[in-house]
């Protein structure tokens, strides 16, 4: 099979639904034998899509299914090509930072941060199993602006990407290359059945006048995790229709 991607093994973590199951069906797609993480059924419609998808349950939060993620990756691959470490949770918004719950704090880092983490740990250990591959993170603009009443979130995704920073240059001499995507809003089911008028603030956030698609965040994803950016290392890159840009 041909593509972009062809003969190369590839995680997607957070694939059962939006960004996570648009990438896992573009690697697909593009020739990588996808195994497709997620902690909720819908990974099981992701994989039903590809005939090169497996879907694997996993929280990522939990050490203990984290390591089996990897061994099934070094079972079924005996290494790892790719990973898309994209698994992630929004958290509690609305509440200032010195009210902010120390128990939604906790949940939003042991997903966001703890979470990718250990899977970026996986998915290194795997790769240097296999002589290098590439690793793209999912960070956030929220990881570049801050958001008011939302700082368990924004500082997550702030760490997503020293994360990416720090293994990009750790690891580049290894023959492994870590980015990351810093989406802005994206039209996922997270966003269904908001009002129409926090639809239309959302849109209009953006000098375009419209949010992103997952497909269009799985694109970027692509050139990230291909051969068409081989000296791009340790980045991340703002996917938001220009509303960072002003």
């Amino acid at each position: 099979m041909g593509g972009r991607l062809a003969g190369r093994s590839a995680i997607v973590t957070g694939a059962g639904s939006g960004i996570g199951r648009a990438i896992a069906l573009r690697f697909a797609a593009e020739g990588a034998e996808v195994l497709a993480a997620d902690i909720s059924d819908g990974v099981k419609e992701t994989a039903s899509q590809s005939d090169a998808i497996s879907p694997i349950f996993c929280d990522v939060s939990d050490q203990e299914q984290v390591q089996r993620l990897e061994e099934a990756a070094r079972e079924r691959f005996g290494g790892l090509d790719i990973l898309a470490n994209n698994a992630g949770i929004g958290g509690l918004s609305g509440v200032p930072l010195h009210e902010y719950p120390i128990e939604a704090f906790d949940r939003a880092h042991a997903v966001n941060v703890r979470g990718a983490f250990m899977v970026l740990q996986s998915g290194i250990r795997l790769m240097l199993d296999s002589g290098g591959g590439t690793v793209v993170n999912t960070a956030s603009t929220a990881g570049f602006r801050a958001t008011p009443g939302s700082s368990g979130y924004v500082i997550a995704k702030g760490g997503v990407v020293m994360m990416t920073r720090q293994a990009g240059y750790e690891y580049a001499d290894k023959g492994i290359r870590v980015n990351a995507i810093a989406p802005g809003t994206i039209q996922t089911p997270i966003l269904d059945g908001i009002s129409d008028e926090l639809m239309e603030e959302l849109q209009s956030r953006s000098p375009e006048k419209r949010l992103g698609r997952p497909e269009e965040v799985a694109s970027l994803a692509l050139f990230l995790a291909s051969d068409e950016s081989t000296h791009i290392i340790g980045q991340c890159y703002l996917i938001d229709g220009g509303r960072t840009a002003g």
